[in-house]
């Protein structure tokens, strides 16, 4: 398992964990980033925020939420 903020451009995960955090994940369940959802990073620069593709929605999320989200990585659709 690795955190969102350190998986690269153009790769495929499933997110495993969201935290202990009751505040962050009603935000970022919200947006739709919740655990089993498959994605791909589309950008991820170091000091801009992660541009992630997630049931057919672009997120762009802080890095700093990235550090809190475990995922798993997965081969290409």
């Amino acid at each position: 398992m690795m955190k969102l903020s350190e998986m690269q451009k153009g790769t495929y995960g499933t997110v495993s964990s969201l935290g202990s955090d009751q505040r962050f994940i009603n935000r970022i369940t919200s947006v739709g980033l919740t655990e089993g959802a498959r994605f791909q990073v589309v950008k991820n620069d170091r000091k801009m925020p992660v541009l992630v593709y997630v049931r057919e929605t672009l997120l762009a999320l802080n890095r700093r939420d990235c550090e809190k989200i475990e995922t798993a990585e997965v081969n290409e659709k």
